[in-house]
């Protein structure tokens, strides 16, 4: 196995993944989608459609803006208790992203199982 096999291994061993059919009850109930993929991917593969609103918080950042002690945090980052379901383009670096947040105490981070290829074929 490479290293960094082991290593994604290791950061969804500490998630409760969320599968994509799971986003849109997620997001009445509060969580907030966090879309990590770089524009130039978006742009590519398209933005999240539908009821879904995505916030959109590059990788290099993404400690910074949802750490609710960091002076640099978004507003939805208002304590430890968001729910943050990051979204990438496949669900693998989305997966890392989620256990960086988790290991900054916000304990319910997680990511999208297949990433955003799974969640357009739930929002069409």
């Amino acid at each position: 196995m490479s290293r960094i096999d082991a290593a994604l291994e290791r950061a969804r061993s500490k998630l409760t993944r969320m599968p994509a059919d799971q986003v849109p009850a997620a997001l009445t109930r509060g969580a907030v989608l966090v879309d990590i993929r770089p524009a130039a991917q978006r742009a590519v593969e398209g933005e999240v459609a539908g009821a879904a609103e995505a916030l959109i918080i590059e990788r290099n950042v993404l400690e910074w803006r949802c750490d609710p002690t960091s002076d640099a945090r978004l507003p939805a980052a208002v304590d430890d208790d968001v729910e943050w379901v990051v979204l990438c383009s496949q669900g693998y670096t989305s997966s890392l992203a989620a256990a960086s947040l988790m290991e900054l105490g916000l304990h319910r981070a997680t990511d999208v199982i297949g990433g955003y290829e799974a969640l357009k074929e739930v929002l069409g």
